[in-house]
């Protein structure tokens, strides 16, 4: 299967860069051949099992975090001090620049400005990338039912990373394949549940998305931060496999060489995992994470990354339970075949 691209450099939308602290005030330089100014930072150290991940993003404001393990609110700890045209600041904190240890930064970069979009019953703020599928929105709830927001997507989301900032309530994310009944929490492993008042049972549009007054997602006068993203071709993709239980496990067609692969249980309780191509970046030896958790590191073989999808290669119920349901969302290092119609090299 042929999947021709509009984006034959991903590392002009996304980055992932390895780094180990030094406890000073460094400026780090993603490695990538483009520069890339990012406007999503997702930090997580490596070395460390107390040392949980924070996000940080150009609207809410680099100076400011919030961590995906926790149902904590915003907290103005100022663990990134700016963001540049090919990286991003640290400040001296231990939590993503302690002397020594290691670390991870997934970056995403949308519009590197801001616009206000009027469609729904909420106006909201957008820094968005139609061509790379990617739309970071701040807002005010109204505590509603229904409320609606609009996103500039232009086209239907697949995926949604909702937190309010303000109150400590839990994540809620919106997969297109649990459907418009159901969420997840990103800062545990629970099982999707069924809850109305996230997506008031409507799927999202091309334009906007629909809410009940969750405090979760529409609290009263409280900012929240979402985190919007749609399938590109050869690019980005979000779906589902079903696992077989063993350590041959189920092949996933992406139409590209994944970089990053974010993966959810979704029928019962599992961590969510995310693995890259940089951490170690081959197979047999790719290492994951666990947004959900603090832990370190594990080097426990899960996924072969190929060159058109991934495959499972691990028995472990996290992502791979027989008859069990996964979801999962995944970013490029390079499209199977380039806008010219040139493969690229298997792994």
């Amino acid at each position: 299967m042929a999947a021709y691209t509009g984006v034959d450099n991903p590392e002009l939308y996304f980055q992932t860069k390895l780094y180990t602290g030094d406890g000073s005030t460094p400026s780090i330089t993603l490695d990538g051949d483009e520069n890339m100014q990012p406007d999503l930072l997702w930090i997580k150290c490596r070395s460390d099992g107390s040392t949980s991940s924070s996000l940080q993003d150009a609207i809410t404001g680099v100076d400011k975090n919030i961590k995906s393990d926790s149902t904590a609110a915003q907290s103005d700890d100022d663990f990134v001090t700016a963001f540049g045209s090919d990286g991003f600041t640290l400040s001296n904190s231990n939590e993503v620049n302690q002397d020594t240890r290691t670390f991870v930064a997934w970056c995403w970069k949308a519009s590197n400005t801001t616009a206000s979009d009027t469609n729904g019953s909420i106006n909201s703020t957008v820094s968005v990338n139609t061509t790379a599928g990617i739309s970071i929105v701040s807002y005010t709830g109204a505590g509603q039912t229904p409320d609606t927001v609009g996103h500039s997507l232009g086209t239907i989301p697949k995926m949604m990373i909702i937190k309010n900032l303000v109150t400590a309530v839990n994540w809620s994310v919106y997969h297109e394949d649990i459907g418009n009944t159901h969420g997840l929490y990103l800062n545990d492993n629970d099982a999707k549940v069924d809850d109305v008042d996230l997506w008031y049972d409507t799927t999202p549009t091309s334009s906007l998305w629909t809410m009940s007054n969750s405090t979760k997602c529409n609290q009263g006068s409280r900012g929240h931060i979402a985190y919007c993203f749609t399938n590109v071709q050869g690019y980005s993709k979000f779906g589902t496999y079903t696992g077989n239980g063993n350590a041959d496990g189920p092949f996933t067609y992406l139409g590209f060489l994944p970089s990053l692969i974010i993966i959810k249980r979704t029928d019962s309780t599992g961590n969510w995992v995310i693995e890259d191509n940089k951490r170690l970046g081959y197979n047999q030896a790719n290492y994951h994470l666990y947004p959900n958790l603090a832990n370190a590191e594990s080097a426990n073989y899960y996924i072969d990354q190929l060159s058109h999808g991934f495959k499972v290669r691990a028995d472990s119920a996290d992502i791979n339970a027989s008859g069990g349901t996964y979801i999962y969302a995944a970013f490029a290092a390079a499209p199977f075949a380039n806008s010219k119609g040139v493969t690229n090299n298997a792994r």
